[in-house]
C-alpha cells in the first residue's frame, strides 16, 4: 500500500535570522486580561440595622440623638451623651425594662472619646434585653441612673473601680473592688496586665510586689 505523502516541512531560518512577526504572535500565549481584586472580606461579624416598633418611635423622637442596630443577636441604641439618663427613664417607664442586669465600659484609648459606657437592660413582661451605650471622653461624668434601678448602684461603682469613670449624683461613688486608696483602674487598657500599686503593697502587706 502506498504510504501517505505528508506536507512538506518549512525549512527553518538560518541561525540568528527572527521569524516572521505573524509567526511569533501565533506562537506567543495570549494574554489574559488582569481580573480586578476581590474586595476585603470583613474580619468577623458587623453591626447590622435593628428596625423594629421600639426603635421607629424612639428615632422619630430623638432623630439623630439615637442610632439603633443589631450585633450578633444583640439589639442596642447607640445614644448621645445628653439623653442620658432620660431615655434610660422611658425605657424603664414606657416599655417596663424594669430590670438593670448590668452597667459596664470598654476603653478604646485610641479614639478621641475613649469610652463606651453600656447599660443591659431586661424586661421581664417581654421576655426581652436591650442594650444602651454612649461614649464620654477621659475625664468627662455621666448622670447616674441609681434613682432609675437602685442596683445601679454598686454597678456604677464597679465600673468607677475599674475604668475611674465618674457617675454624678451617685448617692456613694467609691471603689467596690479594690481597696480606697488603690491607685489606677485595671481595666483601661493602658494599666499593664501585671502592673499594680505597688506603693499600697508594700505599705499595707509588707512586700515590695504581689506578683
Amino acid at each position: 500500500m502506498a504510504e501517505e505523502a505528508k506536507p512538506p516541512v518549512p525549512p527553518s531560518p538560518p541561525e540568528g535570522e527572527k521569524k516572521p512577526a505573524a509567526e511569533e504572535r501565533a506562537a506567543a500565549p495570549s494574554a489574559e486580561p488582569a481580573k480586578p481584586a476581590a474586595p476585603a472580606k470583613p474580619a468577623g461579624p458587623v453591626p447590622m440595622p435593628w428596625t423594629s416598633p421600639l426603635v421607629e418611635k424612639y428615632k422619630g423622637q430623638y432623630g439623630s440623638g439615637l442610632d439603633a442596630q443589631s450585633y450578633l443577636g444583640q439589639n442596642y441604641f447607640a445614644v448621645d451623651r445628653s439623653l442620658i439618663p432620660d431615655i434610660l427613664r422611658l425605657l424603664r417607664d414606657e416599655e417596663q425594662f424594669d430590670y438593670c442586669v448590668d452597667i459596664t465600659a470598654v476603653h478604646y484609648p485610641q479614639r478621641e472619646k475613649q469610652f463606651d459606657v453600656v447599660w443591659i437592660l431586661y424586661s421581664f413582661a417581654h421576655n426581652e434585653r436591650v442594650r444602651v451605650k454612649t461614649q464620654i471622653a477621659d475625664g468627662a461624668s455621666i448622670p447616674s441612673s441609681v434613682s432609675i434601678w437602685t442596683t445601679a448602684n454598686w454597678l456604677e461603682r464597679e465600673v468607677y473601680d475599674m475604668f475611674g469613670i465618674q457617675f454624678d449624683g451617685h448617692p456613694d461613688l467609691k471603689r467596690i473592688l479594690l481597696p480606697d486608696g488603690w491607685k489606677g483602674h485595671p481595666l483601661r487598657k493602658d494599666y499593664g496586665i501585671l502592673q499594680q500599686d505597688n506603693e499600697w503593697v508594700q505599705i499595707n502587706l509588707g512586700i515590695e510586689s504581689g506578683q
